[in-house]
C-alpha cells in the first residue's frame, strides 16, 4: 500500500514538471523559437514516457490490492488529485495546440498577403488603360 501511495505521489510530481513543460512551450510557441522548442519537445516527451511508465506501474499495483485497501481515503485522495493533474495538463496541452493553429493561419495569411503584393507589381495596362497581369513590355533591344 506504501508503495502505491508513494507511486501516485511521484507521479504527481510528474504532472506538476509536465505542467510547467507545457507553460514553457506556450511561451517559446508565442516567441518562434523553433530551436528551443524542439529541445523542449524532447525533452516532454522524455517526461510523458516516464508519466506512462509510472502509470503502468500504478495499475499493476493497485490491481493487485484488496477490496478494503481500494477503499483506503489517502489513497482515493492522492488518485483524485492525479486525475486533476492531468486535466490541467491536457487542457494546456489544448491551448497549446490552439497557438500552434493560429501561428499557421497567420502565417498562411502573411503569405497570402505577399502573393497579392507581388501580383499587383507585375499588373501592366493595356492600350485602352485595363489592368492586366504580367511583365510590362517586350524588353529593350541594343
Amino acid at each position: 500500500m506504501i508503495i502505491i501511495k508513494k507511486a501516485i505521489t511521484l507521479q504527481i510530481s510528474q504532472l506538476e514538471q509536465l505542467q510547467q513543460v507545457l507553460e514553457t512551450e506556450l511561451h517559446l510557441i508565442s516567441t518562434r523559437d523553433p530551436e528551443s522548442l524542439l529541445n523542449l519537445l524532447k525533452a516532454k516527451e522524455a517526461l510523458l514516457d516516464l508519466i506512462q511508465t509510472k502509470d503502468d506501474l500504478i495499475t499493476q499495483r493497485y490491481s493487485t490490492l484488496s477490496d478494503a485497501d481500494k477503499e483506503d481515503t489517502e489513497l482515493n485522495e492522492l488518485f483524485e488529485f492525479a486525475k486533476k493533474q492531468v486535466e490541467q495538463c491536457k487542457y494546456r496541452t489544448s491551448i497549446n495546440q490552439t497557438a500552434v493553429e493560429q501561428g499557421q493561419l497567420r502565417l498562411e495569411h502573411l503569405r497570402n498577403l505577399i502573393l497579392e503584393s507581388r501580383a499587383k507589381e507585375s499588373l501592366t495596362y493595356d492600350k485602352s488603360g485595363r489592368t492586366k497581369g504580367g511583365r510590362s513590355g517586350k524588353g529593350v533591344n541594343a
